[in-house]
C-alpha cells in the first residue's frame, strides 16, 4: 500500500499515512507533484486519466500527476511518475509549490501541497492503460478556451495551475 508524505503548509515533514486515509473525507494535506511536459511546437501533452481512477475518473488533466515517496525528492519522483504513466522521461525544472483542497463527489478530497514540474519532450508517448484513458498535445490557446468553455472536463488543480503558468509565468 502506498504511504504518502504529510506535510504542514512549509512542507515540513510530519509523518505517513495511506493513500486511501490522504484522500477520504476532507483529505489530509500532502505531498504532490504536478508535470506539464510540452513538444517542440510548444504544444502541451494532457491525459485523460483512467476509468479506474477514484477520484476524477475520465477527467482531463497534466502530463501526469502523483506523490513522492519517502526517499524521493520532487524531481526523481516526477520523472519516476512521468515514466509509469506516459512511457518516457525527460529533464524536468522545478517551478513552483501551491496548496489546494478540492473534493469530487462524496468519494473523497485532494488535500496537496502540490509542487509544479515541466519540460520538454518530443518523442514517442507510451501510455499505462491502467493510468491513462487518452492523451493528446494540445495547443495552449485551444487549451484556454476549452478549459473556459468546458471547466468541468478538467480536473480541479489542473485548472488552478493553468490559470497561474499562463497568467503570470508565461511557460
Amino acid at each position: 500500500m502506498d504511504q504518502i508524505i504529510l506535510v504542514d503548509k512549509e512542507d515540513n515533514f510530519l509523518g505517513f499515512e495511506s493513500k486511501e486515509k490522504c484522500h477520504a473525507g476532507e483529505g489530509i494535506l500532502h505531498r504532490a507533484f504536478s508535470v506539464f511536459v510540452f513538444n517542440d511546437k510548444g504544444e502541451l501533452l494532457i491525459q485523460q486519466r483512467s476509468k479506474e481512477k477514484r477520484l476524477w475518473p475520465l477527467f482531463w488533466s497534466n502530463t501526469c500527476c502523483s506523490h513522492p515517496r519517502g526517499n524521493e525528492d520532487y524531481e526523481s519522483a516526477a520523472k519516476r511518475r512521468l515514466r509509469e504513466e506516459m512511457g518516457f522521461s525527460c529533464e524536468l525544472e522545478w517551478l513552483y509549490r501551491f496548496q489546494y483542497q478540492a473534493r469530487y463527489k462524496d468519494i473523497g478530497s485532494e488535500n496537496e501541497l502540490c509542487s509544479v514540474l515541466v519540460g520538454r519532450y518530443s518523442g514517442e508517448v507510451r501510455p499505462n492503460p491502467k493510468e491513462v484513458a487518452d492523451y493528446r498535445w494540445v495547443g495552449l490557446e485551444e487549451l484556454q478556451k476549452d478549459i473556459e468553455q468546458n471547466p468541468d472536463k478538467y480536473t480541479p488543480w489542473f485548472r488552478m495551475e493553468v490559470k497561474e503558468l499562463f497568467s503570470e509565468r508565461n511557460v
